[in-house]
């Protein structure tokens, strides 16, 4: 399952930027020279202009651009400037200088930290044809160095000169922009990171057409189409299960492929150094680098609005929301305690309250669990709040309907004056005044929380927000959401 074409862009990069470094006489410009020209330069210059590989280059059709620095110490604020702004670095020793390979962790990759160049770093054997039979394997030298410094993306041993892994140094230099190891793969506990096994069981759950756990084999072969162009033969899709249920017995029923097979095929791709595969998963379903929504995916123009208007949630989508709770209270008490709004976002990156404003603003009840109420107010402050995150959000957990009908933004605060009355359905009401005035007792009454004798000095905003029931005041009921701010 999986296979990558090229389309000119990957993740919105239109060119990558390698920059190579290391010590003189390590092979930087020869290997440079050999790649662009497959051949090997009998008198390569001191220093390189740029050097660019064309689109069709690599299977990616991504153009490269190719730095070649000076290690001499009059040109290390050059060199620095350059490292900054690279995608990747290319990090070199010689294979048959010892001192040269010691000086990676001793300097460069030292330097590196201190220079605050945080992309990836391929280490890169030069002159493997000159290499010592006796000496150690490229593994048993670099394992210590690459479990301490872990912005090492892969290591690997070329010969200029012979033209042996010249092209496919570039090319896992081009791999580790395009498709990064890091947010994905936790390399030291060889396992799929939390957020990408949230957005990987987000992307199940929407090629899961029949809702029963599992992904069919039409299902299946929807999902390669979509992400791949190609569909899969009956024996491929045979082969797929094959693999998974002698690995992972629970990975395959009699539905097809679960979550816990999707999964493990992920993460036996990223094993194997088939990255692209998830990332091209990934990005079929709007993902960015940083395993969020594009914000492309996440109209705009419909937030625009005056300073005396604000944005809230349509009946549509606090329907939608009101379902939602619904089907994550499991034990229908009538509120989700801490798994099962954990379970609730279990599809988005995180959970959007955790910190914040959204702490402690909300009403729960005696075993600390939102309560319905609490649940639509946290919703309707996280909107007035932060639209287009409120609007990811809803996406994130299986808002089925147009974005554009999640949000309506409410008449102007002047009309509203001169007409003598309000649609809105949310208020923002700013409490303010001296210290131990009651103004934090007045924000906790809100939501349901018991008077405190002892005083405690608020420090900084503190938010609450809950539902007021209005039947009594007006010939019909709505409710109206009261965020409160305190400002000392």
């Amino acid at each position: 399952m999986g296979s990558t074409g090229g389309s000119g862009s990957i993740g919105g990069a239109t060119n990558v930027r390698v920059v190579v470094i290391g010590d003189s006489g390590t092979g930087k410009s020869s290997l440079i020279v050999s790649v662009a020209t497959d051949s090997f330069p009998e008198r390569a210059p001191p220093l390189l202009p740029p050097t660019r590989l064309p689109p069709d280059f690599y299977p990616d059709r991504v153009p490269l651009t190719i730095i070649d620095t000076s290690s001499r110490p009059e040109d290390r604020n050059k060199l620095g400037a350059e490292c900054k702004k690279a995608d990747a670095i290319i990090l070199t020793y010689a294979c048959d200088q010892p001192i040269t390979l010691e000086r990676l962790s001793s300097y460069w990759l030292p330097e590196l930290r201190r220079l605050e160049v945080k992309v990836p770093v391929i280490v890169v054997g030069c002159k493997l044809d000159l290499r010592d039979d006796q000496q150690l394997s490229l593994e048993q030298v670099m394992t210590p160095i690459m479990h301490q410094f872990r912005e090492i993306e892969t290591c690997i041993e070329c010969s200029a000169l012979k033209q042996i892994q010249v092209a496919e140094v570039f090319y896992y230099a081009q791999k580790a922009v395009l498709h990064p190891t890091a947010p994905l793969f936790d390399q030291e506990t060889q396992t799929l990171k939390p957020r990408c096994v949230r957005a990987l069981k987000r992307i199940f759950i929407l090629c899961d057409h029949d809702r029963d756990g599992a992904l069919s084999d039409a299902e299946l072969n929807d999902f390669q189409v979509k992400c791949f162009n190609a569909p899969l033969q009956p024996s491929e899709i045979v082969g797929v299960k094959k693999v998974v249920s002698e690995k992972l017995p629970e990975g395959v029923n009699e539905h097809g492929l679960t979550l816990t097979g999707f999964l493990f095929l992920h993460a036996l791709f990223i094993e194997k150094g088939r990255l692209e595969t998830t990332w091209t998963v990934l990005r079929k379903f709007g993902y960015n680098d940083e395993i969020k929504l594009r914000d492309d995916l996440l109209p705009t123009a419909q937030f625009k609005r005056a300073p005396d208007q604000s944005i809230e949630l349509t009946s549509e989508a606090m329907d939608f929301l009101r379902g939602i709770f619904s089907m994550f209270d499991i034990d229908g008490d009538g509120a989700l305690r801490p798994q099962e709004l954990e379970d609730l976002f279990s599809t988005a990156p995180e959970s959007p309250w955790e910190e914040g404003i959204y702490e402690d603003s909300i009403e729960k009840n005696a075993l600390g669990a939102v309560t319905l109420n609490g649940f639509l107010s946290a919703w309707a402050l996280m909107t007035l709040m932060d639209p287009v995150k409120s609007l990811a959000y809803l996406i994130y957990i299986g808002y089925p309907g147009d974005p554009v009908s999640v949000f309506h933004v409410t008449r102007r605060r002047r009309l509203d004056r001169k007409r003598l009355n309000s649609h809105r359905n949310v208020f923002q009401c700013f409490v303010f005044g001296p210290g131990n005035a009651g103004k934090s007792a007045l924000l906790n009454a809100l939501i349901g929380r018991p008077f405190v004798e002892k005083y405690t000095p608020t420090k900084g905003d503190h938010y609450a927000t809950n539902v007021i029931d209005m039947s009594e005041v007006i010939t019909h009921s709505e409710y109206i959401i009261f965020d409160y701010r305190a400002c000392l």
